[in-house]
């Protein structure tokens, strides 16, 4: 008899994305979880080796430079979908609206009158000696006010079911090209198990994050020319540039194909320059302009913060959004909410101790053993010292950088994220996921209905990040009227 692989699956006492909290151990979507225990282990590994080879051959690859023989990797696709009822996605996409309206805010704010430092909400020394932070675009506003037209919230689901947030990304956050290719991924390889279900499409995205561009032009006119900058074809996610070009239906280019006369930006064409009203850059604050930030850069266009600063064109993201996303301004975005707002935030952060805080230092230092300790600065899972899960030797270590530079960690205690079935070298295990949804914003803010699942492909592991082994799951959206279990945040505000 073949063995069916979900049929013996356990949850392990972690809330699961499939089954809901442990002490219920009952399918959230039964007609869903009856065709997944359907399929015999052979039938499943046939499936993700043809997903992995279509992977291959559509090319949709990062690269991790950390690994000089394996420059180009795929991301592994996990072919069990994550499910959100729609009460689930209310819920998100009005906590996500809600914080980058305050994210957007907050940068208005911080680049102009300063009122929440002069407040005292957030410590000033926290902002002004934030290296994102850039003191020479004081006095700048763009069009709409929108500083961050793209972000990516990372929220996890703790042992409770409750949806936390756990960072902010509001530089250039990228993934959004296998939320998309996932779902076409599982309209081709898995049709029956999608039939009958009402899952909100993701297709719509590069319409919709073309409309918002469009609409911080500034310059009016009806059609303004938008451009993706990218810093070209060995930067990790040049397939996601060239998808969202395409999706949106505009050049990608490099920095060497534009240029500035008169304080505008022009793209060179094979009829002659053409003015640029609207960046999508995909290259970092330190790369975009030798003349501001890294002579040596090659990537960016001489004279282009000029140009912005001129008004005659818009950069997506707009510089100096970085100081916004930091872990450690990050700790206190319940606050800027309420400060901007007048409300309390629907989506809550992680409990964050920020260690340049003398009892936050302390009480880390205390309970290094218990916390996850991360670098405000760093990205993609590095620096990440999980206390529970370190050595004698590494906790030793973890401690004397504390105390070296405790303005560069931040801790948080260990949360037992949620987990989803997931197909693994050692059959269908509970692997731990997180959620990125995301938000793009002009006049207004239109969130993506789902989002990136990422999850730790490697059994036992909480790094959800690609760059650690991670994957990705398709995220399915259920629309109103779904017959799906609703969470225990349903009702929350």
């Amino acid at each position: 008899m073949t063995a069916k692989p979900l049929s013996t699956y356990d949850q392990n006492g972690f809330y699961c994305e499939m089954l809901g909290l442990p002490v219920t151990a009952q399918a959230k979507l039964p007609e869903l979880w009856e065709r997944l225990l359907s399929y015999d282990a052979e039938e499943l590994e046939a499936r993700a080796s043809e997903a992995t080879g279509e992977l291959l051959d559509l090319g949709i690859t990062f690269t991790v430079y950390s690994e000089r023989d394996a420059i180009d990797r795929i991301l592994p696709f996990d072919i069990i979908p994550r499910v959100l009822s729609a009460a689930d996605w209310q819920h998100i996409e009005k906590g996500v609206i809600q914080r980058v309206t305050a994210l957007n805010l907050l940068l208005e704010d911080l680049y102009s009158d300063q009122k929440i430092l002069k407040d005292g909400v957030i410590p000033r020394e926290l902002v002004v000696g934030n290296a994102n932070f850039r003191a020479d675009l004081i006095g700048y506003r763009p069009p709409c006010g929108t500083f961050v037209h793209v972000a990516g919230v990372d929220l996890i689901r703790d042992d409770k079911g409750t949806f936390l947030v756990l960072e902010d990304n509001a530089r250039t956050p990228s993934g959004v090209s296998y939320v998309v290719e996932n779902r076409h991924l599982m309209q081709r390889a898995f049709p029956d198990l999608l039939a009958g279900f009402s899952v909100r499409s993701v297709s719509e995205y590069g319409e919709r994050l073309h409309e918002k561009l469009c609409e911080v032009a500034p310059r009016d006119g009806d059609d303004p020319t938008v451009v993706l900058l990218s810093p070209g074809v060995f930067n990790s996610a040049y397939f996601e540039h060239i998808f969202l070009a395409r999706e949106m239906g505009i050049p990608l280019v490099e920095g060497r194909d534009l240029s500035i006369e008169d304080d505008c930006v022009f793209m060179h064409t094979v009829a002659g320059p053409k003015r640029v009203d609207v960046i999508y850059r995909r290259i970092d604050d330190d790369f975009l302009d030798p003349d501001v930030f890294n002579p040596d850069s090659v990537l960016g266009v001489r004279g282009l913060v000029r140009a912005v600063l001129a008004g005659n064109v818009t950069l997506a993201n707009a510089i100096g959004t970085g100081v916004a996303d930091d872990k450690a301004v990050y700790a206190y975005m319940p606050r800027v909410v309420k400060y901007y707002l007048g409300e309390d935030a629907i989506l809550p952060n992680v409990e964050t101790h920020i260690c340049r805080e003398p009892d936050a230092l302390a009480y880390t230092l205390d309970n290094l053993d218990k916390l996850v300790v991360k670098p405000v600065g760093a990205s993609g899972g590095y620096g990440i010292v999980i206390g529970p899960k370190a050595s004698k030797e590494e906790l030793e270590r973890c401690a004397e950088q504390l105390k070296a530079a405790p303005e560069d960690y931040i801790s948080q205690p260990m949360v037992n994220l949620s987990v989803s079935p997931t197909l693994t070298s050692d059959g269908v295990a509970p692997c731990h996921v997180d959620l990125r949804p995301f938000a793009v914003t002009g006049r207004e803010t239109w969130v993506l209905p789902g989002g990136l699942t990422r999850v730790a492909m490697r059994r036992g592991s909480i790094i959800v990040n690609s760059s650690q082994g991670g994957g990705t799951k398709d995220t399915w959206v259920l629309e109103d009227g779904a017959p799906v279990a609703e969470s225990p945040e349903a009702d929350a505000p």
